[in-house]
């Protein structure tokens, strides 16, 4: 797999001043966690399961899940449990076709997870892991251990994604408490958990509330602080912290719109206009600035419901040669003694020790999405992806 990787070798070349690096499922949790970009979320219960992943997979979406929890009606599982078994029958023969997606399964109960793997038989080896819903220490550590227990049969390590929505952790009377049994709990079997999901449409829904698609989810105030509080305590660069991933974005139809739209003229000059209108008017521009504040808070990728979303998360999700080239500034080994230097743009301060986590987040983020030419902004690597999400 690689990111981009639909696009031929004359275009990635005229984009990228470093290529994304190839990865598998058998990479380090490191690169896994920032690679997994915009994860598709796709209901169990579609008969046309793996038809759809082959085919998301030639559009580059290299992450997907497969729900068996929200997404589906509480008497569809046996259902969706059955077509998931078919579906990975189908699919392991035809894993010549194109490489395919880091594969999760979203369960309900922890039983569901050794269950599920014994009745996948040899096509469990299609799966990285499985998501793991309203997650705290007392429900989460009988998922973890069923996970556990079922690892020594197989060649391949499973993840576990937990999903961060319950009641607990959006009440600010128990936040402290249940944030401190996550942690616990995620560290203990920190080997096991690949990335941190954030339940946003969870936390609005204890409140009877739901985000316009003009507004991001850090204009609601109570998921923000929620947001803040989890980066604070799991999210943190020094060691100790878990990759945690962006909220779902709902929209992807038209809307009546209350307030101007949120994507500059400048940028978007020429032939590129028509992409600015038709952004607007899928509402893609209140997704783009939610990446961005994503990014600004300290998250990585983000849970997507329609294919079209998975295009604006990896444009923005490529690291721009300014980026790129202040971060090796400040990892270069001549200053490892720290200082401040100007960038090579000559239009910040780089200041070598506060900066380095960024730089070296910047880096992995690097290695897997590519850093941009100098000159190509999110416009142009936007625009060659569009198509492939048509």
């Amino acid at each position: 797999m690689r990111h981009f990787g639909y696009l031929s070798a004359a275009a990635r070349k005229d984009l990228f001043h470093r290529e994304p690096t190839e990865f598998t499922p058998d990479a380090p949790a490191s690169t896994l966690a920032v690679a997994l970009g915009a994860t598709l979320y796709s209901p169990a219960t579609r008969q046309s399961l793996a038809d759809d992943i082959v085919k998301q997979a030639g559009r580059g979406v290299v992450s997907m899940v497969l729900c068996l929890e929200d997404s589906i009606d509480d008497s569809e599982v046996t259902q969706a449990e059955e077509n998931l078994v078919r579906q990975f029958a189908a699919l392991a023969a035809r894993t010549d076709e194109v490489p395919l997606p880091l594969l999760f399964i979203r369960v309900r109960t922890a039983e569901q997870i050794p269950d599920l793997v014994w009745r996948l038989g040899a096509s469990v080896r299609l799966l990285s892991g499985f998501v793991l819903p309203k997650f705290t220490e007392e429900r989460g550590v009988p998922f973890l251990e069923a996970l556990t227990s079922c690892s020594p049969a197989l060649e391949r390590r499973l993840y576990a994604m937990p999903v961060l929505e319950s009641p607990e952790l959006l009440h600010l009377e128990t936040r402290g408490e249940t944030l401190g049994g996550i942690a616990r709990t995620v560290d203990k079997y920190r080997d096991r958990v690949l990335a941190l999901r954030l339940g946003v449409t969870d936390f609005c829904s204890a409140y009877g509330l739901r985000r316009a698609p003009d507004m991001t989810a850090y204009d609601v105030q109570l998921v923000a602080s929620v947001i803040a509080d989890v980066v604070n305590v799991l999210g943190r660069a020094d060691g100790t912290g878990f990759t945690v991933t962006g909220p779902v974005w709902e929209y992807f139809k038209p809307h009546e719109r209350m307030f101007k739209p949120q994507l500059r003229r400048s940028p978007f000059t020429g032939e590129a206009e028509a992409l600015r209108t038709a952004l607007i008017e899928h509402d893609m521009d209140g997704l783009l600035r939610e990446i961005e504040l994503d990014r600004a808070n300290g998250l990585q990728g983000k849970t997507c419901i329609h294919p079209t979303h998975v295009a604006p998360v990896h444009a923005l999700s490529v690291v721009s040669h300014e980026e790129f080239s202040d971060a090796a500034d400040i990892l270069a080994p001549q200053r490892c003694g720290g200082g401040v230097l100007r960038s090579a743009y000559t239009n910040k301060m780089n200041e070598v020790k506060p900066h380095r986590a960024w730089a070296e987040r910047t880096m992995l983020r690097a290695e897997v999405f590519g850093v941009a030419r100098e000159g190509v902004g999110f416009v142009e690597l936007l625009s060659a992806g569009l198509p492939a999400a048509d």
